[in-house]
């Protein structure tokens, strides 16, 4: 299978997706749950699965009204930055020539082919990690094992303890980054990773295109 559409339909089709479908029905009839229902996979359809060049893998959702919209640290574009995205584009002023920017919607980011996933894909508001160990995580590590089924060479930048529990299921023929999380909460680990410089490298090494990251 070389489509989301494909992938994700045979995902719902193993057992572990029905008690994780009756979960996020529930949830979603009597909580406020992010990012909308009709969001839950728009990273997956704003990055085609061919397209793919770099995949950057979070923790969960914000849980803040009018942020997640379906793709990992990127918020609406008349939202505030929240304070992780902010921590990114520090590092992005420090690694490569970046501007800070107004916005915190990566839209541009994901048209470039950079997969913006979380390892959960839904939260309650207000809750962080309200959603982790339903079944998430098994649909996950099964996008991450199709990426690495990947006819060219990604790179895998690993931000926070989720995301690094990934980091298994990846072939060395791909380029593994691994960080802190960019939230406050990492007291700063985060900076000096180079992550976004070290990913055109590896890119341009193997006859891809460096990704433009201002946004």
């Amino acid at each position: 299978m070389d489509n989301w559409k494909d992938i994700i339909r045979n995902e719902k089709r193993q057992a572990y997706y029905q008690p994780l479908r009756e979960f996020l029905q529930q949830e979603y009839a009597t909580q406020t749950i992010y990012p909308p229902k009709e969001q839950v996979f728009a990273a997956m359809h704003h990055t085609p699965f061919l397209d793919v060049k770099v995949a950057i893998l979070g923790q969960d959702p914000y849980i803040n009204p009018n942020e997640a919209h379906g793709m990992a640290f990127s918020v609406l574009p008349d939202a505030r930055i929240p304070p992780s995205l902010r921590n990114i584009y520090k590092e992005l002023e420090y690694d490569v020539n970046f501007i800070m920017p107004r916005s915190g919607y990566l839209m541009p980011w994901a048209k470039q082919g950079i997969l913006l996933l979380n390892t959960v894909l839904t939260v309650r508001a207000g809750q962080s990690k309200s959603h982790a160990n339903r079944g998430w995580e098994t649909f996950t590590d099964n996008i991450i094992k199709s990426l690495n089924r990947h006819p060219n060479k990604i790179v895998f930048l690993l931000w926070g303890n989720s995301a690094k529990a990934k980091a298994s299921l990846i072939d060395t023929r791909h380029k593994i980054l691994t960080a802190a999380h960019p939230s406050p909460l990492a007291g700063g680990k985060f900076f000096g990773c180079r992550h976004f410089s070290q990913a055109n490298d590896f890119l341009q090494e193997n006859g891809q295109s460096p990704i433009d990251w201002q946004i």
